[in-house]
């Protein structure tokens, strides 16, 4: 089934309740946007936007920054261009439907390349999440960050919760990425970047800050 298929059917209904349940447990997303550090004229892109939750509260902490998201559901975006009309921030955010491992942002928003890029709960959702990987590196402009939260291996969690966990996100395509720090790591070091991985609240989930080398002077 194509993806954008498969999450408009997992998602049709939930995406009306999604951010009133998803708070609960999607932990780390807020601290991720109040780090991401955006400044006046940054491009910051969200790949993975779902409901536009995220590109909302980012739009309002950094005014000077251009949002842009990216989603392969049609009816989570639906639903996130209805969000963001009624936050008032439609002249500031832009949304489109995209594959994350096929992702052309100079067709869809006329960026070649971001200064901020971050992934919230999404790349858990890609099955080939090695390739948006690629993809979201490539876009990073010099000195630029990605920023990734998602579930982590519940390492230091009781082993039927990890058992039920998967279960349950199983029922939603979810498959945590447990080699996530060992494909970030070998993506920086081919980029000369520098890569910052934690895994917290015991290991329910796992953050990167991936920075790019910002280009050197000329002489």
């Amino acid at each position: 089934m194509p993806a954008a298929e498969l999450m408009n059917r997992t998602y049709r209904h939930q995406r009306h309740v999604y951010d009133l349940t998803r708070k609960y447990y999607l932990l780390g997303r807020d601290p991720m946007i109040a780090q991401l550090g955006a400044g006046d004229g940054d491009g910051v892109l969200e790949i993975g936007c779902g409901t536009g939750r995220n590109l909302i509260a980012a739009a309002r902490r950094y005014p000077g920054a251009r949002l842009f998201g990216v989603d392969v559901s049609t009816a989570m975006l639906a639903t996130a261009a209805n969000a963001i009309a009624r936050a008032g921030l439609a002249s500031r955010i832009s949304v489109a439907q995209a594959d994350a491992t096929r992702l052309d942002p100079g067709a869809l928003f006329g960026m070649a390349q971001f200064e901020r890029i971050f992934m919230s709960y999404s790349l858990s959702m890609i099955p080939d999440w090695r390739g948006a990987l690629d993809v979201a590196t490539a876009l990073l402009a010099p000195g630029g960050e990605l920023r990734i939260v998602d579930f982590g291996g519940q390492q230091r969690l009781p082993a039927a919760f990890r058992l039920l966990l998967r279960h349950w996100l199983a029922l939603f395509h979810v498959t945590p990425c447990d080699d996530l720090e060992a494909a970030l790591r070998e993506r920086s070091a081919a980029l000369g970047a520098t890569l910052l991985f934690q895994r917290p609240y015991r290991g329910y989930a796992q953050t990167a800050v991936l920075r790019r080398r910002a280009q050197s002077p000329a002489r």
